[in-house]
């Protein structure tokens, strides 16, 4: 069993006793980006930002036994716990929310409990809830003088709360596109205070709020935050470390200043994407209050976004600074107004940044800084931003200490499109077609693969890889899943695991750790609602699947795709796993030391061994322990050496 506290040494994950670990969970969860109540699914127009708690996300704290004790029975013995800026530090800046402080606390305790290890992240997406997203809080944007209430208007975030007719209805509508929630990456809101929070100091540095500039102003912040978290969790042994941050945006940090990406080339690789392609002056000026003309790409029929005509933004000339306030890029003499246009001015140091070395490399530093004063052996778990590993930017170097890489992965395709026809399916980051599982299964490993061998390059011999984020939509097809289930059909989800089989097979074949996106206490089968974000719908769970029956794991999707058998732990290192779903056949070769305490423990899981199993272990004396009710076989290895075991349902 395995023996905690669990750390990074180098590549692996070890317990106390020098035995093997492999971390397989999930995220928790996806409505932690929102206030209860306060989902996508109902209008809001934040006015009560500073008011609002967080206290109930992810569960009420009387129900997480239910919901955790759900997570441990299907195998996952990881969670990436998440909470935001905004939860801790909603009420101003300093004023830290300390009824949700103890309760998140209250969580990760009751985590521990039902032997389940995690990590913290401190989730955003587009910055904030008021540009589109979540993360941050309100008056992030009053502090540095911008007015989100005029956002909308200025076209200078795209926020389903402006757009969606809740009073219709139609669940997809136009105003507001599913998935369409990344354009805001490009647009005003965003661009701005990512800018601000990365390169403050170089692209505005006589900013300042409270007297420091305003980059260290929203960095010292952030991380005050993160050191409140870190404090009540200091005392947990099953706490092992903090993401850095999700998925950042670099705002328009690295990019020439009035560069617009409308195809690939030497200076950035990057196939552009559909949509405005919006120069970072572009955005200024619509923020400014400046209409600006732009090219927008579609895609054509190779699946390449080509420009095809033109839009004008913000004809209305909103400026979203607030009345006091001055665009502090124009204070800093990065552009100037003429007749009525804004024109670049100055050296351009935006395009001088680099994003590995200028921006993450200090980052990781802080962040690393700031969690080990209360824990010295706490790992991180850095991300870049999604696009850096399309874009081929590498991890900056001389990371600090114990650094795993939590990098993201999705089938960007299925994911967007919310389709999955292994016949006629298409790798987004390339535009290939695709028309075999085998195909898909291919690239699947040549993309993770990557991921594996920049971790292979970490100082200190190496890092793990935990993809922190991967998953489908439950969604696919407009829900039809979901219209199968309400006319009593069951067995609805084989599309779904058909795709989760392929990417477990990857991860398995590479070594690789992970934790799903992700499980949802409030999900619900509707195409407005989903996991309360968005209309995003990747939870393994919803109220809806549940059929009463007793099952531990009921209400859960597509079960079968992610409950697998994996080994847990090894009484030494592990050279290789399989698993054959169609036979129902799992393979694993060990490296066994007899000096480490312990069994090797592989979960095998009721969904595939209904009737229980059959153990074959062969290479060393061993001695075998099955527990078919526990989903779980325990192998003690006598003598060191290579060990092989096979696993098969019973006859």
């Amino acid at each position: 069993m395995t023996t905690l506290p669990i750390r990074q040494h180098g590549p692996l994950f070890l317990d106390a006793d020098g035995g093997q670990v492999m971390l397989r969970g999930v995220n928790l969860g996806g409505d932690c980006k929102v206030p209860p109540g306060q989902g996508t699914d109902v209008y809001s127009d934040f006015a009560d930002h500073r008011s609002i708690s967080f206290v109930g996300r992810p569960f009420p704290i009387e129900e997480a036994d239910a919901h955790l004790g759900r997570i441990a029975h299907w195998g996952f013995n990881t969670l990436r716990l998440l909470t935001t800026w905004e939860a801790v530090e909603h009420a101003g800046p300093g004023r830290y929310d300390e009824a949700y402080l103890d309760y998140f606390a209250a969580v990760a305790r009751k985590a521990g409990e039902h032997g389940l290890t995690l990590f913290v992240d401190f989730h955003q997406d587009v910055w904030s809830r008021m540009s589109g997203g979540d993360g941050a809080p309100g008056w992030t944007f009053e502090a540095v003088g911008l007015d989100f209430t005029k956002f909308d208007a200025a076209g200078a975030a795209h926020v389903m709360q402006a757009r969606y007719d809740y009073a219709s209805p139609e669940r997809r509508q136009d105003a507001y596109p599913q998935m369409s929630w990344g354009s805001n990456y490009r647009l005003p809101a965003n661009g701005i205070m990512w800018t601000l929070f990365w390169a403050g100091k170089t692209i505005t540095p006589d900013f300042l709020i409270d007297g420091v500039n305003v980059q260290d102003y929203l960095q010292r912040h952030y991380l005050g935050a993160m050191n409140e978290i870190a404090r009540r969790l200091a005392d947990m042994p099953h706490v092992i470390g903090f993401d850095t941050l999700n998925e950042p945006s670099l705002g328009w940090a690295g990019q020439p200043i009035a560069y617009r990406h409308l195809a690939p080339s030497d200076a950035n690789p990057e196939r552009p994407r559909i949509g405005p392609a919006l120069a970072p002056l572009d955005a200024i000026a619509m923020a400014r209050g400046l209409s600006v003309e732009v090219p927008v790409l579609t895609r054509d029929e190779a699946g390449a976004a080509v420009p095809t005509t033109t839009r004008i933004f913000n004809p209305g000339r909103v400026s979203i600074w607030r009345d006091a306030a001055a665009c502090p890029f124009e204070a800093a003499g990065r552009y100037r107004i003429e007749d009525g246009v804004a024109v670049a001015a100055g050296d351009d140091v935006l395009a001088a940044i680099d994003p590995s070395e200028d921006v993450y490399r200090p980052f990781f530093r802080k962040v690393a800084d700031a969690i080990r004063r209360h824990r010295p052996d706490w790992s991180i778990f850095a991300e870049m931003d999604v696009f850096a590993h399309i874009a081929g930017r590498q991890f900056p170097t001389r990371l600090p200490e114990r650094t795993v890489n939590a990098s993201h992965w999705y089938d960007m395709g299925m994911l967007y499109l919310k389709r999955f026809d292994p016949a006629n399916h298409r790798d987004a980051a390339t535009g290939r077609a695709e028309t075999s599982l085998d195909a898909i299964a291919a690239r699947y490993r040549r993309q993770l693969g990557s991921f594996a061998e920049e971790s292979g390059g970490f100082p200190g011999g190496g890092a793990p890889t935990l993809i922190g984020e991967f998953g489908i939509p439950y969604d696919l097809d407009e829900g039809e899943a979901y219209e199968r289930w309400e006319n009593g059909e069951r067995a609805v989800w084989d599309q779904h695991e058909a795709a989760l089989t392929l990417m477990y097979d990857a991860m398995d074949a590479l070594g690789l750790h992970s934790t799903q996106w992700n499980y949802t206490a409030s999900n619900r089968n509707d195409l407005r609602i989903g996991d309360g974000w968005n209309q995003e719908d990747l939870s393994i769970w919803s109220v809806d699947q549940q059929t009463g029956g007793g099952d531990p794991g009921d209400g859960g999707r597509a079960v079968p795709g992610f409950s697998r058998p994996w080994v847990r732990r090894a009484q030494g290192r592990i050279r290789s796993v399989l698993f054959e779903r169609e036979m129902r056949r799992f393979t694993a070769a060990i490296d066994a030391d007899a000096n480490i305490a312990g069994a090797s423990e592989i979960y095998v899981p009721l969904a595939h061994y209904p009737a229980g199993f059959v153990l074959r272990c062969e290479g060393v004396p061993a001695e075998v322990d099955l527990d078919p009710a526990r989903q779980r076989a325990r192998i003690r290895a006598t003598v060191s050496g290579a060990m092989s075991v096979e696993i098969l349902p019973s006859a």
